[in-house]
């Protein structure tokens, strides 16, 4: 990828300098291809100094992508160096901590401008290797060549324990019941906490609640475009986690804690709107649906299986995803307010969006929405038509022939090794997101699985909660 120039605009120099003014210290943020949240804490006296160069940001080793724990995954190496660049446009006050507070993302850039070989004078920086780069690289495209324009939020879940060791939940109600947030609670004052929090940092929250495993709650995020709310939803997650430390509880986003009751997602609320108009679907099953969603639901159908190795990538994240508890099922499918598929279509004519539900807390979000957002677009680029149906009961318990009479013919993985295969079969979806980003990926989430099913099961739950 060449692109001659790094991300950071000389005149937002002057908006971000306002912004700091009322901050002491920023947590300069990235998301590694493990999932794990790393920042550097400067003080902004250090953030002025830095802002005073061409392209200000913070020095990372190559190697920071590839981390495992302390282990460092094969293909990354322990020498050289990126840059990376502060985005000002990610900065966002924080409502935790003892002192003022803000957090702010970036791009990774090569450290030394490297000449492009079509242009001896043009200097490529950009690291296609950055997952926030590849997120907006999908974006940028998708409204440059087809005006698409997308929003999404995030329906967070997660577990809030009292002790790791062994593992207890905080109390134990079930699905919105008002007994999970009785007054003067430790969980409810967290919670009360987490939603003054997410206002601080301008985060809309639709609401919150209970949900049906023991401990288990969800906070609803609105709508943003792509980067903005990935951007957003790391925010809210580290929010949950610290807040439910400042009260002497650990919060979770492994997918599968209590194998007898639900596990917990991230699912994402997607709607795609477009400057050019779009006619009906013309299908059947769909007839409320315009031709561009149409064409964006297949797409991202015929390449979900090898989406899952981004948005399930731990070996919890199946045993999540199985049929019968409203956690998308086993097929690939969609169906219009069905939760027994991965993809389900909500809302209604002229207002249309939809919900993802093969998406967990352990997945690197950016990796993730940029392949659904990807696989999408290649549908609407070929115009593909709508061959899978409405889907309105648990594929599932339906038989072979029922199945493929609404076009429901292949299976989501059951396992990471299996989701691994089909994202290294997809070859569109692999050019997508690029040969070598996909190529250390998965090096990296190897590694991963290993790590997290060391030891007996209750040593690798254990380590599965206090890692997400």
């Amino acid at each position: 990828m060449d692109i001659s120039a790094g991300h950071f605009n000389p005149s937002d120099k002057a908006t971000l300098l306002e912004k700091l003014n009322r901050i002491a210290y920023v947590r300069v943020t990235w998301v590694d291809y493990a999932n794990f949240v790393r920042y550097r804490v400067v003080p902004v006296a250090h953030i002025k100094k830095l802002l005073a160069s061409k392209r200000p940001g913070v020095t990372l080793t190559k190697a920071t992508l590839g981390l495992v724990y302390i282990q460092l995954v094969p293909g990354f190496g322990s020498s050289g160096e990126y840059l990376y660049v502060f985005d000002p446009n990610s900065l966002r006050t924080l409502g935790y901590g003892s002192r003022p507070q803000a957090t702010m993302m970036g791009w990774l850039e090569e450290k030394e401008p490297v000449a492009s070989p079509r242009d001896e004078e043009s200097k490529t920086v950009i690291v296609p290797l950055c997952p926030r780069e590849l997120l907006r690289k999908i974006v940028a495209a998708a409204k440059s060549t087809h005006g698409i324009d997308f929003l999404m939020g995030f329906e967070t879940e997660f577990i809030l324990l009292k002790s790791t060791n062994p593992i207890t939940a905080v109390n134990n109600y079930g699905w919105s019941e008002s007994a999970a947030m009785s007054a003067g609670t430790v969980e409810t004052k967290a919670l009360d906490e987490m939603a003054d929090a997410l206002a601080f940092s301008d985060i809309e929250l639709q609401m919150y609640h209970a949900e049906a495993a023991p401990g288990q709650f969800e906070i609803v995020t609105g709508p943003l475009p792509p980067l903005e709310a990935v951007d957003a939803l790391i925010v809210t997650r580290e929010t949950i986690f610290n807040i439910a430390t400042k009260h002497g509880l650990k919060a979770t986003l492994a997918p599968r804690v209590y194998m007898e009751n639900c596990g917990s997602a991230s699912h994402v609320h997607m709607s795609l709107r477009s400057s050019t108009p779009s006619s009906p679907a013309q299908v059947p099953s769909a007839p409320s649906l315009t031709q561009l969603e149409a064409s964006f639901l297949q797409g991202l159908l015929d390449h979900l299986q090898g989406v899952t190795a981004f948005s399930l990538p731990t070996p919890s994240s199946y045993a999540r995803m199985v049929d019968g508890v409203w956690s998308g099922g086993t097929w690939v499918a969609w169906g219009r307010d069905n939760r027994e598929c991965p993809v389900r279509l909500c809302g209604s004519t002229g207002d249309h969006h939809f919900e993802v539900k093969c998406l967990d807390g352990t997945a690197n979000p950016y990796l993730a929405i940029s392949a659904m957002l990807a696989s999408g677009m290649m549908g609407v680029r070929s115009a593909s038509p709508l061959v899978v149906r409405d889907c309105q009961a648990l594929a599932a318990s339906l038989t072979e022939d029922q199945r493929t009479a609404i076009g429901v013919t292949k299976r989501m993985p059951l396992n990471i090794e299996e989701a691994r295969d089909y994202l290294k079969a997809d070859s569109a979806l692999v050019s997508a997101m690029g040969e070598e980003l996909v190529e250390k990926y998965l090096a990296v989430n190897e590694v991963l699985g290993k790590a997290l099913e060391a030891g007996t099961p209750e040593e690798a739950l254990r380590r599965l909660v206090e890692t997400y």
